[in-house]
């Protein structure tokens, strides 16, 4: 009796650990989805393209502790560029304003690293 107790035991910590575990991983996939859903597209390939290699440059090279600064001038830039875009006279200027922006960021983050 008392090893089919300790067997059931033994899967039900298995179980646990296993529920634990997908719950994890669920979390982090919603995380992801929750991340994406925050970065609009523009509808401008270029300028898109621009954003998501800030995105990753912050991510994975700029110091945790200025990150944030880093996050908010690319969350406000994402915002002005969806709102030019849905606007069909500023939305024909959109690939050299990208274009202008890459370039003039493109030198502050040389220094962490990042290439365009």
């Amino acid at each position: 009796m008392r090893q089919a107790t300790s067997k059931a035991v033994a899967g039900s910590k298995a179980s646990r650990r296993k529920l634990f575990s997908l719950a994890g991983i669920t979390g982090i996939a919603l995380f992801a989805g929750v991340a994406a859903a925050n970065a609009q597209s523009t509808g401008i390939a270029s300028c898109d393209d621009f954003l998501t290699k800030y995105d990753a440059c912050i991510v994975s090279k700029v110091p945790e502790a200025q990150r944030a600064m880093y996050k908010t001038q690319i969350d406000q830039t994402r915002k002005a560029w969806v709102d030019m875009a849905k606007n069909p006279s500023t939305k024909a200027t959109m690939e050299a304003t990208c274009k202008q922006t890459l370039d003039a960021t493109k030198a502050s983050l040389t220094a962490y690293g990042c290439s365009f």
